[in-house]
């Protein structure tokens, strides 16, 4: 079994080649779920321009105006992040357990090269922070608290240190 991360590119960025973007939301997606002790999960990642997410944002938040990243979880955690269910889980004797979906994160890869000049840094930087807070509102992690939202900054900087894109 494995952490399978399925990606889907639906708006072009001026300069940025699709399959290397598609290799790099693997790669930060899939350590996202590792770094969070997920070993057999699936997620699915799209990324779009500001129009598509404006329309999601607003069917599905309320909230008419282009966003970032959204999560759509598969799951809702009872309790804070949820860690991967237990070797064996529901498996026969010699298998793990089966690859879990967790959901879709949708990020505008518009937002994303603004943020990133807005921020100061590189794209890529930005695309893999978007990417790993989207991962990890799937696993249940939310920033609407003073302490979630430490928690939750101090697992993006984690992992995306793990990747070099570090502040």
């Amino acid at each position: 079994m494995a952490v399978i991360v399925d990606v889907e590119v639906n708006a072009d960025q001026p300069g940025v080649d699709r399959d290397e973007l598609e290799s790099f939301l693997v790669r930060v997606c899939s350590e996202a779920l590792r770094a969070e002790g997920w070993q057999d999960a699936e997620v699915s990642v799209v990324v779009t321009g500001d129009e598509e997410i404006r329309t999601l944002n607003r069917e599905y938040r309320g909230i008419d105006a282009p966003t970032d990243v959204l999560s759509f979880p598969l799951e809702e955690w009872e309790e804070g992040p949820a860690g991967p269910p237990a070797a064996g889980a529901g498996a026969g004797a010699n298998e793990g357990p089966p690859e879990l979906p967790l959901g879709d994160v949708v990020i505008s890869i518009e937002r994303a090269r603004q943020q990133a000049e807005e921020y100061g840094h590189s794209f890529w930087r930005e695309l893999g922070f978007l990417a790993v807070h989207g991962v990890l509102h799937l696993l249940g992690y939310d920033h609407q608290s003073e302490r979630e939202r430490k928690v939750m900054r101090e697992r993006e900087e984690a992992i995306l240190g793990e990747l070099g894109l570090g502040v």
